[in-house]
């Protein structure tokens, strides 16, 4: 199982913060100033308030330890996140059902039984990526607010492998449709197996992020076509060695 080396702070929330922070380039200073990104003020700030969770390694290194530490940590978390989105309540369970497209999610009178209900399955995962799988797949299944949930789903996924010293899983764009087509396999006809391969591939690529120079890691991402629409390329997983001293 692969473990992280320098501690990356990249963003993997939705495409749109993506193409913010990469094609312009200018997430530090955002995150520095606060500056939002003129006429992108609601990307600015989910940029922001995911970097915020996401670069904060006490946080990311906290797993639920009972089914009120579950609840707890998602509501914390997303309450961060979306700080600056009012209309979606920050960390408040939704009160009207939501969809996306035929798929309809938990009802709100649900929510909290159904994530407890999951928790006492998550317990008796010992694997920590494994655990990271199953604690996304809840959450996102759940779906238990306004806006945000894929975000904060990987989040939680992501939590639990910082706490196990494992490295973070990221969704390049490139890889995008791999990612949902699984996932949608795995929801909706109860077939785990493809979407479990496509993790475990992405943690090999994520487990090549790292290091504090922005250009020459931006640099990487776009050798592996990272950054690619998912008809412009495959993504390619090109190994990084630490430099010996």
């Amino acid at each position: 199982m692969l473990q992280y080396g320098d501690e990356n702070r990249l963003n993997d929330s939705r495409d749109t913060t993506r193409d913010v922070a990469f094609q312009l380039g200018l997430e530090k200073e955002f995150e520095a100033l606060g500056i939002p990104i003129p006429k992108r003020v609601k990307d600015s700030h989910d940029i922001l308030g995911t970097f915020k969770v996401l670069s904060n390694r006490a946080e990311m290194s906290k797993i639920p330890a009972n089914e009120d530490d579950l609840i707890a940590i998602i509501k914390s978390r997303h309450a961060t996140m979306m700080r600056q989105r009012e209309e979606c309540a920050p960390g408040v369970f939704k009160t009207m059902r939501n969809r996306a497209g035929m798929t309809e999610f938990v009802d709100p009178k649900l929510v909290d039984g159904t994530l407890r209900r999951a928790f006492k399955y998550y317990v008796t995962l010992t694997d920590p990526l494994a655990r990271a799988i199953f604690m996304m797949f809840m959450c996102s299944e759940t779906h238990p607010f306004v806006d945000g949930n894929g975000r904060v789903s990987r989040i939680m996924m992501n939590a639990e492998l910082v706490h196990a010293g494992y490295s973070r899983i990221i969704v390049p764009t490139v890889f995008r449709e791999d990612y949902i087509l699984t996932f949608r396999k795995l929801s909706r006809q109860k077939q785990p197996e493809a979407f479990i391969r496509v993790m475990e591939r992405l943690q090999q690529f994520s487990h090549n992020i790292y290091g504090d120079n922005f250009e020459e890691l931006k640099a990487y991402l776009i050798e592996c076509n990272a950054m690619n629409e998912p008809q412009e390329g495959k993504l390619l997983i090109i190994d990084r060695y630490f430099p010996m001293d």
